[in-house]
């Protein structure tokens, strides 16, 4: 588990940012109406952040060359 963590470190840390980034999306900007899919709730957008930060930074090690099993 330690080997892939450390395989995929910069996926993990952009999963983390992406979390902050999609919980503070949520908390300063959101959806005043409740009617949004995606902004109304906290946990939604949090989980969407995370998503993108996950694929971010695969795509990114992807591409650099660091991700072995391309």
């Amino acid at each position: 588990m330690l080997n892939w963590i450390k395989k995929k470190r910069l996926s993990v840390v952009l999963l983390v940012v992406g979390a902050l980034c999609g919980f503070l999306y949520w908390k300063f900007v959101g959806c005043s109406t409740g009617t949004c899919p995606l902004k109304s709730h906290w946990y939604t957008m949090t989980l969407y952040g995370m998503l993108m930060g996950w694929l971010i930074g695969d795509l990114i090690s992807s591409f650099s060359g660091k991700n072995p099993q391309a």
